[in-house]
């Protein structure tokens, strides 16, 4: 696919806005903290394409002004931290057209095409000069439209740009402001000194397990990946669920059934372990990345814009997971979900404070080299989109016909997706080493033909 870059534009707030450094808290200066991509793919508008670029312009323009976070630049303070300048810099938005048309996209799987449709980042620039927000507006020769997006990981976590992206698209659409965000941070910032020593045994900031006979995962780090999407219906994820609280008595108040992500994300863990062919005694940890927003007390405000998710992990062994019903490994995540308390929180704030360097938390050492967490092979992450409100980003040409994340190349990276077709039917978005994918495939959905 041929992509034709037409134009590049630096979009400044259109009013003046504060200016000067900002701390960042803990949590956005470690885990994921390059830009995420996602994708939206539009049926053809009868607005004129110069049109459409001019009001994204303006309306974004307008947009920087209450998130003016988002035109700022970071600044490295040394030992790993970062700050925030607020210097109205501004985002990128970038006029593309393709010869290409949305019918040659399929049901639109993730295809490395994306990279032309997604703004590139550049980490061999200095930080201090990168953008924080990069949109890509490509029109396609049947005048279909994708806007690919990326956004820096270390300002926003899902649920905030989520926020921006909703406001964005509301002054697009002509209509009055809903929500601002609350970009006050000190609420989630530890204490200068902290306040105490952690209270808990972090396990979530220690390095996660490797294969047996392993000394490091130089080699595992290397290895070629691939991305699939699979569709699991409403009644397949209802079957899981019946089999991971099968036994249980949860028709009283006093026991809970497992939860959809804790099934679906226990049966992905169990598949993963499978097609690795794992041995028994081989260690494995599961990332879950938790919300703490209503998690703290007391709750973060509404529109809270920053990071407030952490991860936690659940360990187990191949054999353990593999022998033992799904029930097992939906325990294990629930247990890892249920550490995070308002305790757990601050005593991870202060653990974190407390380190004098946060490089080795950084996903960015990982993209670079043997630094940062690595959460492949014999690992894996689960994110959960499935209670965020992706759906439905209509700029004023009408709401998106799909929306999914952009180019992931890490093992172990996943994410689980409500489906937009079909209520209660669910989207896995995988990445695993090449040679893992078909395997992976077959298993994931022959233990649910097979009960």
């Amino acid at each position: 696919m041929v992509v034709t870059i037409k134009n590049s534009h630096v979009v400044k707030p259109a009013k003046p806005t504060r200016t000067g450094r900002v701390s960042l808290s803990e949590w956005d200066q470690i885990g994921t903290i390059t830009h995420v991509p996602t994708i939206y793919f539009y049926k053809p508008s009868q607005t004129q394409s110069n049109a459409i670029i001019n009001n994204l312009k303006d309306s974004l323009s307008h947009a920087l002004v209450p998130f003016y976070l988002l035109a700022g630049r970071l600044h490295w303070i040394g030992c790993g931290r970062l700050e925030l300048e607020c210097n109205a810099m501004g985002a990128t938005l970038i006029e593309a057209e393709s010869e290409s048309k949305l019918e040659d996209f399929g049901d639109f799987l993730p295809s490395p095409e994306y990279q032309n449709l997604i703004p590139n980042v550049d980490y061999a620039v200095p930080l201090h000069e990168l953008p924080l927000l990069l949109v890509q507006l490509t029109i396609f020769q049947c005048g279909g439209i994708s806007l690919g997006l990326t956004i820096s990981h270390a300002v926003v976590d899902g649920k905030s740009a989520l926020q921006f992206m909703s406001e964005w698209a509301r002054i697009s659409r002509g209509e009055p402001s809903g929500m601002l965000p609350f970009l006050d941070r000190k609420i989630m910032r530890a204490g200068d000194p902290p306040s105490a020593p952690p209270q808990f045994d972090h396990a979530e900031f220690g390095l996660p397990p490797l294969l047996l006979g392993r000394l490091n995962s130089t080699e595992e780090r290397k290895k070629k990946t691939t991305i699939a999407m699979l569709r699991l219906t409403k009644n397949q994820v209802e079957k899981l669920k019946s089999m991971a609280n099968e036994g249980r008595s949860t028709d009283t108040s006093s026991v809970r059934g497992y939860t959809r992500y804790e099934t679906l994300t226990g049966h992905v863990w169990r598949s993963v372990c499978k097609a690795r062919r794992h041995k028994p005694e081989q260690p494995t940890a599961l990332a879950v990345c938790v919300d703490s927003r209503r998690r703290v007390q007391p709750p973060l405000p509404d529109g809270y814009f920053g990071n407030a998710s952490l991860d936690v992990i659940a360990v187990s062994h191949a054999g353990e997971l593999l022998s033992k019903p799904l029930g097992y490994a939906a325990s294990k995540i629930r247990e890892a979900i249920e550490t995070v308390t308002d305790e757990y929180v601050r005593s991870a704030t202060d653990f974190l404070k407390n380190q004098p360097d946060l490089t080795r938390f950084q996903d960015i050492h990982a993209r670079r080299g043997a630094e940062g967490p690595f959460y492949g092979n014999p690992n894996i992450a689960v994110v959960s989109w499935l209670t965020l409100p992706i759906y439905g980003l209509d700029f004023g040409w009408g709401e998106e016909i799909y929306m999914g994340p952009g180019t992931h190349d890490f093992d172990g990276d996943s994410l689980l997706l409500p489906s937009p077709n079909e209520e209660g039917s669910v989207i896995l978005a995988i990445c695993l080493q090449a040679a893992h994918m078909e395997a992976f495939k077959q298993c994931f959905y022959e233990d649910i033909l097979l009960n």
